[in-house]
């Protein structure tokens, strides 16, 4: 499973939801300041973790240990206000990045469960 470290998954899996983010919200306007809030409001912790639960009844049992140690990676100090929700958000973007580098049919899957 771990031919990668956790947190490295998260950080690619961030990228990779941005792009996918981006993908998606270049089509829905050419306003700059309108496509950065569009952005904005998809890759931040708070709908990233609500993904996570969203997707979460149709993880098998390795999506969700690989979920389980990505939420329990250690937290950047300035992120610490609202922990609960970082470490979903981390989890998220580690599965998603994991996915990526290991299961992209899956990660189209997923993508359809959640509605992107």
């Amino acid at each position: 499973m771990d031919e990668m470290n956790l947190r490295n998954y998260a950080y690619l899996g961030d990228a990779v939801w941005e792009i996918k983010i981006r993908e998606k919200t270049i089509l829905m306007t050419n306003n700059a300041q309108m496509l950065h809030k569009l952005t904005t409001a998809k890759v931040k912790a708070s709908y990233q973790a609500e993904l996570l639960q969203k997707m979460e009844p149709y993880l098998t049992e390795e999506e969700h240990e690989i979920a389980r140690r990505g939420r329990n990676l250690p937290i950047p100090v300035g992120r610490r206000q609202n922990q609960t929700e970082y470490r979903k958000a981390t989890a998220f973007e580690t599965l998603i990045g994991w996915w990526y580098k290991n299961n992209k049919d899956r990660l189209n899957e997923i993508y359809e469960i959640i509605g992107e």
